[in-house]
């Protein structure tokens, strides 16, 4: 398992999650610092699921039609270092909505050509997906909270600085990625339009469509929200990082409750289980211990449904069609569910507050239990959930 194939893919996962861990904890803060308002917070933060809508579908087209995925990743790296250097040079709204949209649109193009890749070179052994994504998750979690401690002593603006030795780093581990041919499958000559007309297929969208929704919140204000609750920004840094462990700890053990539970139940229980999470941060963030265990539920509202999530969809999109599944995974999941929940939290945190903000994301997340269940009971699974 722990080979150059391994080292290198995993290199990679580091450096493009260690952006996430970032932006997603601090550049709220940042903007903050800027004195933007929260629904201009709530537009910026969520322009990395804007860009999730549109990047991976077209990027997914390109590299599925001309082959060079490698290329399409390099590339991506490169445009996403360029026009990053543009938070340099302007401060004002606008400058920064174009700088964090472009940045983000080539950052998210990756992540679905790394996934296809990735697990083109598992071939069948798709359930040790997770003991390489977890070096993301490792990436992650190393920028939450070296940058907490940083940023309790520091100016926010250093937070750019880092940000950008990231980004470095996601270019030169785009240079050292192996190459994976996609297998013909006798489909291949059907369009991808004929897998999503599928009503399963449809449903199962829905369903992580929901899931992304429910994080809108949560990655837009979780932090403000914390601070203003009297955590310190390291206290924060160690909390999105325990969450982060959490996933760590989920994915290592993917193999297992793969072949005890089975996907179905899997993703049952990680909708279920997101549902309790965004109740208690809603409401019991003033007790730490309620606190620290809505951050372990991270193992189940992302890294257990992810896990089964890009492993069904590698499962339903085949052949030629494999980047753009992920693609479309993606874009209508992270994307639209994303950018739907993140501007919706600008409105019903001021509207609403906090408690009410993350009831709605309960809500996402328990609607999208219930399509998984419809869509269980009620459809013939195209493969064993």
């Amino acid at each position: 398992m722990f080979t150059s194939t391994y080292w290198r893919l995993s290199g990679f996962y580091f450096f493009y999650f260690a952006f996430a861990g970032a932006f997603t904890p601090y550049w709220g803060l940042y903007l903050d610092a800027l004195k933007f308002t929260a629904f201009q917070i709530s537009v910026l933060m969520s322009l990395m699921q804007v860009a999730r809508i549109f990047a991976p579908n077209a990027w997914g087209w390109l590299a599925d039609h001309t082959g060079k995925r490698i290329a399409m990743v390099q590339l991506a790296a490169l445009l996403s270092l360029v026009f990053y250097l543009g938070v340099f040079v302007a401060e004002n709204f606008w400058w920064m909505f174009a700088v964090i949209a472009l940045t983000n649109l080539f950052w998210s193009a990756s992540s679905p050509l790394v996934e296809a890749i990735t697990l083109g070179h598992l071939g069948a052994g798709s359930e040790r997906y997770g003991r390489i994504r977890l070096w993301g998750s490792l990436g992650f979690i190393a920028v939450a909270i070296v940058l907490g401690y940083v940023l309790d002593v520091a100016p926010v603006r250093v937070l750019l600085w880092a940000t950008l030795g990231i980004i470095l780093g996601i270019l030169l581990c785009a240079h050292r990625i192996p190459a994976s041919q996609a297998v013909a499958y006798p489909t291949d000559d059907q369009s991808v339009w004929h897998i999503l007309r599928r009503p399963e297929v449809a449903l199962f969208l829905l369903a992580c469509f929901c899931m992304a929704a429910a994080h809108g919140a949560y990655y837009t204000f979780y932090s403000i929200y914390l601070v203003g609750h009297g955590y310190s920004k390291s206290v924060v840094g160690w909390l999105w990082a325990l969450g982060v462990v959490s996933e760590m700890l989920a994915f290592l053990w993917m193999p297992r409750l793969f072949a005890r539970f089975g996907l179905r139940r899997i993703l049952l229980a990680s909708f279920a289980l997101a549902t309790l999470r965004f109740l208690v941060i809603g409401w019991g963030v003033e007790v730490v211990a309620l606190v620290i265990l809505a951050q372990t539920l991270h193992a189940a509202s992302f890294a257990s449904y992810h896990s089964a999530a890009v492993a069904l969809v590698h499962q339903m999109f085949r052949g030629r069609h494999q980047v753009k599944g992920q693609g479309i995974y993606t874009s209508v999941s992270y994307g639209l569910g994303g950018t739907l929940g993140g501007v919706l939290s600008g409105y019903t945190w001021s509207a609403w507050g906090a408690g009410w903000s993350f009831t709605l994301s309960a809500a996402f997340a328990l609607t999208g239990g219930c399509v998984l269940v419809l869509r269980n009971r009620h459809l013939k699974m195209p493969c064993k959930l």
